[in-house]
């Protein structure tokens, strides 16, 4: 049996767009030879499509994709992805569902076991839980269905049941899962050890189709995988791009070994800039591509985060639908102008120059009776931020251009940021991405040339709202800041547990403080770029009006 594997990017509730990437894949992989082609989960309409299943209009069309898709499969079977309707009116009213398909109709319907309800996910608010079990028959093959969390459960640490356990009573030939995994820079690793192991114990070949593509702040790398019986991988399909692939059920042991390692995910450690600086752009392209906009707008300051965000996104909507403007104020210095003007002519985009000096005179005169006998404070620093920010959102509306933020996730962390000032935009860029990251990225991009100026990343962070101000002035050095904060928010460590790592008492209950004093913040940032475990946003839920370490 010949099995092609459809890694594709969808577009959340496009039916029609959605509808004719299937099908093509299914006329192509006909073309190629295969019997059986696998689509990722919930690929009919996309994933994730969130309260769009309380919709009856949104499932019935659902159901007519389905359906038009099962006409095509004639000569060539398909395993496809979408919400299907629970008839039993007992529990939940739509099921996770694969549906199997050839000689032109649905034969079967298998629907997902395991709902995650954790971090980014929230499937139990949708859908009822499978309980009963089969597979399908194909070709003289019995094939297990799963539906990606399906095999996530291998130690039982989260639910009471494992689909497979089920599954491999009826003796299948090989296993399918279909999936919408999300990205993050731990986790690719972390998915072919778990397909490794579920192949091994099972005895079965295993074929793994995932999304590509992002949704919003969510990104999905691909990275589909098959592996032999013997939990060996056998091939891993792109990441971050659609591929198509055919593979030959019986001769899988002849395809070179995919090597792997497990990562330590207690640190920052061995991380793979790559992959992060390919989601990231991705995460751009598709945010712009999917809303139906083509130019970004951006403030550049000379500083590190800006230098990035700008590089990504050139390389993410091509130079000529990027527009960095530069906001200098009195206290900029004249090396932040030099060095972003230097990084635009690398980059070949043009610079715009707003000088900030007499809106912000002339907002603090405005206030200025308002303000009698009082010291100028930070008050006064958030208006140099805000003022850049009105002008921004001007040219944005003005000119129909996104926002792009470029605040980090270790200032979003502890509220280094002004709120309707350098923390507005359209779509948060690096809000997921830790300082002393950035600056690896950084390096990642000038590898083989400098593309962002030496001087950029060399010269100390400043917001540069006062003179001679550093970051340091009211932070901790990034690099044991990070670490902290990689600990409380990652890996969830409280207070004790940090301080027992070797971290100062005092610096970590003053660092944990600010996290969760600034929630408030976070509330109303634009949607982030997730790239790790635990972005802020979705995945990670708190209380705004919270004692907690306060």
């Amino acid at each position: 049996m010949k099995i092609a594997l459809a890694q594709l990017n969808y577009h959340t509730g496009n039916f029609e767009n959605n509808t004719n990437k299937i099908i093509d894949a299914i006329n192509n992989a006909k073309n190629n030879g295969a019997d059986l082609i696998v689509f990722a989960e919930l690929a009919i309409c996309g994933y994730p499509p969130r309260d769009f299943l309380e919709f009856s209009d949104f499932i019935d069309s659902c159901m007519e994709s389905v359906n038009k898709i099962a006409k095509e499969c004639i000569g060539i079977a398909a395993i496809v992805g979408s919400p299907s309707v629970n008839t039993d009116k007992k529990g939940k009213g739509l099921f996770n569902s694969a549906y199997f398909l050839s000689d032109g109709k649905i034969q079967s319907v298998h629907h997902k076991s395991l709902l995650p309800t954790y971090d980014i996910f929230d499937e139990n608010r949708y859908f009822q839980p499978n309980n009963t079990f089969e597979v399908v028959e194909y070709q003289g093959k019995k094939i297990a269905i799963t539906i990606c969390e399906d095999i996530w459960n291998l130690d039982n640490q989260l639910y009471t049941t494992n689909p497979l356990d089920e599954l491999i009573n009826f003796n299948p030939d090989f296993a399918i899962n279909i999936s919408a995994s999300p990205f993050s820079y731990f986790h690719d690793n972390e998915r072919k050890n778990l397909l490794s192991r579920n192949a091994k114990k099972y005895n079965l070949p295993f074929f793994y189709v995932n999304h590509v593509g992002a949704q919003t702040e969510l990104i999905f790398d691909g990275a589909s995988l098959v592996a032999d019986e013997n939990g060996i991988i056998r091939d891993e399909l792109l990441s971050f791009k659609e591929e198509t692939k055919v593979y030959d059920l019986e001769s899988l042991q002849e395809n070179p070994e995919i090597k792997f390692t497990t990562h330590n995910q207690q640190g920052l450690d061995d991380i793979d800039y790559a992959l992060i600086h390919d989601a990231l752009i991705l995460g751009i392209k598709d945010y712009f591509q999917k809303l139906g906009f083509a130019k970004a707008i951006l403030g550049i300051s000379g500083g590190i985060d800006s230098a990035l965000t700008l590089v990504l996104s050139v390389s993410a909507l091509g130079k000529e639908n990027v527009v960095p403007i530069l906001l200098p104020s009195k206290f900029s210095s004249d090396h932040s102008i030099s060095d972003s003007i230097e990084l635009c002519k690398n980059l070949g985009v043009k610079c715009d120059e707003i000088n900030i000096e007499k809106v912000v005179e002339s907002v603090e005169n405005t206030l200025s009776p308002h303000f009698n006998n009082t010291e100028k404070d930070i008050t006064e620093e958030n208006i140099q931020a805000r003022a850049r920010a009105v002008l921004l959102m001007a040219l944005s509306n003005k000119f129909g251009y996104i926002l792009l933020n470029t605040s980090n996730k270790s200032e979003g962390a502890v509220g280094y940021g002004t709120l309707y000032g350098d923390m507005c935009g359209g779509l948060s860029v690096l809000g997921d991405v830790y300082k002393t990251q950035v600056y690896d990225l950084a390096k990642y991009i000038n590898q083989d040339s400098e593309v962002i100026p030496q001087n950029i990343i060399s010269k100390p962070p400043s917001a540069e709202l006062k003179p001679d101000q550093k970051d340091s002035d009211s932070l901790p050095e990034y690099d044991i800041l990070d670490k902290i904060l990689f600990q409380y928010i990652e890996n969830r460590k409280g207070p004790k547990e940090i301080i027992s790592m070797g971290f100062e008492e005092k610096l970590v209950r003053k660092v944990l403080k600010l996290v969760n004093t600034n929630e408030y913040k976070r509330y109303q940032t634009p949607p982030i770029l997730r790239i790790s475990e635990k972005a802020f946003g979705m995945g990670r839920r708190v209380p705004i009006v919270a004692k907690y370490l306060s």
